[in-house]
């Protein structure tokens, strides 16, 4: 598939703390939709496909790409339609919406071509969070040319009240059919959580200056923040959920940390579905949140210590 030549776009540097050298790049994935990446070459073991979360941008990643580049890892970090600078599927810039799930795999396509149009050292490595883990699964079944994959806290299931799940289901079907996929799902706002949350008691880290260091950008970078999810996005995302639930594991080694104080995602599925996946590991990290990579010191040592093992053991 021919995706046309990247063309520098943005990369703010100065709230990304990223290693020097960094690059950003447009891309137009094969449906005509523009996207951007985020690129650190200077690593020469291999290079990491980092998949983020719904809501997240490539600056959000500066910090993980030096740990990576620390350890000898180029990084490329995508931002996926619908969020950060790529093209935004409604009028409304804070509603998070996508068409279709399976849209997101073109921008993986063009992801790869990019590293590879870029000559980035090879091999490749994946490294996913929350939804970018969910994309990362279907990817890895569609073939996608890596060595061995990590996962933070991916999204194979949805937190949501048993009781609501059903009623989930039915409302978000319901909206495709009267044309409103485009409204908030319910229970969510039109206000980015990291600009309006406080510190206590939010649910994605307990380090205050990981903290700082998403709310700043945020605050200063308001153009890379996005809102709640739109009906579509959820009707989307529980399908592509269930799907992956029925599919077999890839053959592929792989690391996944999930926090025990998870709020966001289901951990039911990641433990279903790390129990079934041969040469897998599932590291518990205690009392972390959401976001294993945005927790302190001690945990994000411990993090890409433990992912770049995987990456050196498979080069």
């Amino acid at each position: 598939m021919k995706h046309s030549a990247p063309q520098p776009a943005p990369l703010f540097e100065d709230i990304a703390d990223a290693p020097e050298g960094g690059q950003a790049f447009w891309l137009t994935a094969s449906d005509g939709v523009r996207i951007r990446s985020g690129v650190w070459a200077k690593g020469t073991k291999g290079t990491v496909l980092l998949f983020p979360g719904r809501t997240e941008y490539v600056e959000k990643y500066g910090r993980a790409a030096a740990d990576l580049e620390a350890r000898g890892y180029s990084t490329v970090v995508i931002d996926w339609r619908g969020q950060g600078l790529a093209d935004r599927a409604l009028s409304d810039r804070g509603i998070g919406h996508v068409e279709a799930f399976s849209d997101y795999q073109r921008d993986v396509e063009a992801n790869v071509a990019l590293a590879r149009t870029l000559g980035l050292p090879e091999p490749y490595f994946l490294l996913s969070h929350s939804m970018g883990g969910c994309i990362a699964l279907r990817a890895l079944l569609n073939g996608l040319p890596v060595k061995a994959a990590t996962f933070s806290a991916p999204m194979w299931g949805i937190s949501i009240a048993a009781w609501m799940r059903p009623l989930a289901q039915i409302i978000t079907q319901v909206s495709g059919w009267v044309g409103q996929s485009h409204r908030f799902a319910p229970g969510t706002s039109d206000k980015s959580y990291v600009a309006e949350a406080d510190f206590g008691g939010n649910v994605l880290t307990t380090d205050p200056e990981m903290w700082r260091y998403m709310k700043r950008q945020i605050v200063e970078r308001p153009e890379l923040s996005l809102a709640g999810p739109s009906l579509g996005w959820l009707r989307e995302a529980l399908g592509e959920c269930h799907a992956l639930s029925l599919a077999p594991s890839p053959a592929m080694p792989a690391l996944t940390a999930l926090g025990s104080a998870e709020k966001v995602v289901d951990p039911g599925p990641i433990h279903l579905r790390m129990a079934r996946w041969p040469g897998a590991r599932l590291d518990i990290y205690p009392g972390a949140e959401h976001e294993v990579l945005m927790e302190g010191p001690e945990a994000r040592k411990r993090f890409f210590d433990s992912a770049t093992a995987l990456f050196d053991a498979n080069r």
